[in-house]
């Protein structure tokens, strides 16, 4: 829709100081000549935009003009607040709590009603969280290398990364940056680091979006199949989702996902206890056997 569009095009240029009219047209994928005609509407509707021609030209928004916040509706305004106040959940501090406060100044009208979207990004590693993030958020900013001591399934190292950004993804907070030692771009688990500290400035680099498909992230060597027992129903459900399994006859559940390894399929398999019993890959069922032998073992000694 044309309103949509004029109010994507004051987005962008509320963000950036100067943009093409060819890098709008392509971006909202219409034409040259549309994207004029929606520039003249916008100036027409008081919002006072400067054209400017030639190499280094292009169009922005009068420097020192304001626009008024009731851009901004209530659903809006409560997203963005909302959105906010979860990030005090992981940093333990109030700052995103002070910007709600300026925000909000002078828009009560705008906030009226509860909030009824509670976000809260903390775990319970929180304590020794929040000062990860606070540290590698500020070596970002300040494009300061940082090093630490990682702990991989593959073992132990030291490494020296470039930090670009901070990501949320799949419960858990990730750093993504630069690796000195495999020289390549790696995202590092926050809760897998110790010994973080910050080190050198270092030059920027251009930096790719991380790829962050749960094929790429979490790669399957192993197709399992599995019989669980019916009252481990909410477990399927919540760790692989409904489409994961399908009820059989005598109530048990033919289960089937992808693993990344032996050892998750094994361990999974045995903390069902006596409610699972693996079905594919066959190799697996005897190691899965010794698993709760070497177990039983144990206790009796003990």
């Amino acid at each position: 829709m044309k309103l949509d569009r004029m109010i994507g095009i004051l987005s962008v240029l509320l963000q950036q100081d100067k943009v093409t009219a060819p890098y709008l047209a392509e971006k909202f994928e219409v034409s040259r000549r549309t994207i004029n005609r929606d520039i003249e509407a916008l100036c027409m509707a008081g919002i006072p935009l400067v054209t400017e021609p030639g190499q280094n030209g292009g169009v922005s928004i009068m420097e020192g003009y304001k626009i008024d916040r009731t851009l901004l509706s209530r659903t809006d305004m409560q997203a963005i607040l909302a959105g906010l106040k979860s990030l005090d959940s992981v940093s333990g501090t109030n700052r995103y709590a002070q910007l709600m406060e300026k925000l909000s100044a002078g828009s009560s009208s705008l906030l009226a009603g509860d909030m009824h979207i509670l976000i809260d990004l903390s775990s319970w590693y929180k304590d020794s969280l929040s000062p990860k993030i606070e540290l590698l958020h500020n070596a970002i900013l300040t494009g300061r290398k940082v090093s630490f001591t990682y702990f991989a399934p593959k073992g132990e190292s030291k490494r020296s990364v470039e930090p670009y950004d901070l990501i949320f993804q799949w419960s858990s907070w990730y750093l993504w940056g630069w690796c000195e030692c495999r020289e390549d771009f790696r995202l590092f688990k926050l809760t897998r680091m110790t010994d973080l500290q910050t080190n050198e400035v270092f030059e920027r680099r251009a930096v790719p979006l991380p790829d962050l498909s749960p094929e790429r992230i979490f790669p399957y060597m192993y197709q399992v199949k599995a019989l669980i027992d019916p009252q481990y129903k909410w477990r399927l459900v919540e760790e692989y989702g409904p489409e994961s399994f399908i009820a059989l006859p005598d109530g048990r559940l033919l289960f089937s996902f992808g693993f990344m390894d032996k050892t998750s399929i094994i361990s999974w398999i045995v903390s069902f206890g006596g409610g699972a019993e693996l079905l594919e890959p066959k190799e697996l069922r005897q190691e899965v056997l010794k698993f709760a032998e070497r177990i039983q073992e144990k206790h009796l000694q003990s």
